[in-house]
């Protein structure tokens, strides 16, 4: 892969990191627009396959993936 397109990357993928006590994470939500899924039902296959990864890395998946919900603000139209 190009060193431009990673060095953008990892800016991108900075920009969306968020930290608690110390702990750096990134919302699925936003990682889907990133990786330019359209769908989450296709992202969240990915992110499936991703903890089946993980647990075949002998990983605890809740280590690396936290089910997390986010609420939407009510807009008003």
């Amino acid at each position: 892969m190009d060193k431009l397109i990673i060095t953008k990357l990892q800016k991108t993928f900075e920009n969306y990191m968020h930290k608690t006590n110390g702990a750096e994470f990134w919302f699925a939500r936003d990682l889907q627009n990133i990786l330019g899924y359209t769908q989450w039902r296709n992202f969240l296959a990915t992110i499936d396959k991703s903890k089946e990864s993980c647990k075949n890395a002998a990983q605890i998946i809740t280590d690396h993936f936290v089910d997390v919900s986010k609420k939407v603000n009510n807009m008003e139209f």
